[in-house]
């Protein structure tokens, strides 16, 4: 009777030490995951709904905003003159991005990070771009997506709904071809709605 009890209490110490340990690797895992997230900068996460409490005003001084563009797939890029990983990864943005499926209910907008307009609209001509680039004095729209302390060279592609589908940072080709992927995964979606 006595070894049965033990067999007993040693069998449930063991399985209570297994759950134990994987309790604390999903834990550990899951505290891992947000870790890295958090790595990159981004307040906001993919499957979120855009923060979209703001105007983009673009350099030529048109205005526009997240809730004017829902119905289209749009593409932030947070970028600045000054940056030359964003220079580096632009002209893959207007040819891969803007002039391929502008017509397929896309926009793209690069956010330029705190500059003045005569700076962004240097800028923009410097970079030979045909998408628009938007003013963000203070770096308001900026930090409602990232963290303010982190750093450029970022996209933002937002469904048709006004939900975030893909965030990259910096230029890794692996990234930009998969985001590349959702934007045409989106754009050739059957019956999207459209403005």
């Amino acid at each position: 009777m006595f070894m049965k009890k033990l067999l007993t209490v040693l069998s449930l110490t063991v399985i209570l030490g297994i759950s134990s340990h994987t309790l604390r690797a999903q834990v550990n895992n899951n505290t891992t995951k947000d870790t890295t997230a958090d790595d990159r900068g981004y307040l906001v996460k993919v499957g979120d709904k855009a923060p979209d409490d703001f105007e983009l005003v673009l350099q030529n001084g048109e205005k526009t905003s997240l809730k004017e563009l829902r119905g289209k797939v749009v593409v932030l890029q947070f970028t600045a003159s000054w940056c030359s990983v964003c220079r580096k990864e632009m002209p893959h943005l207007e040819n891969d991005v803007w002039k391929a499926y502008q017509s397929k209910n896309v926009v793209l907008i690069g956010v330029d990070r705190d500059e003045p307009l005569p700076k962004v609209q240097k800028f923009h001509k410097d970079m030979e771009i045909t998408y628009p680039l938007a003013l963000d004095p203070s770096a308001e729209i900026f930090g409602r997506f990232a963290d303010k302390k982190s750093g450029v060279t970022r996209n933002v592609v937002i469904d048709q709904n006004g939900n975030i589908a893909y965030l990259t940072r910096l230029y890794d080709k692996k990234e930009f071809a998969g985001m590349l992927k959702v934007i045409d995964q989106l754009a050739n979606q059957k019956g999207t709605a459209s403005l």
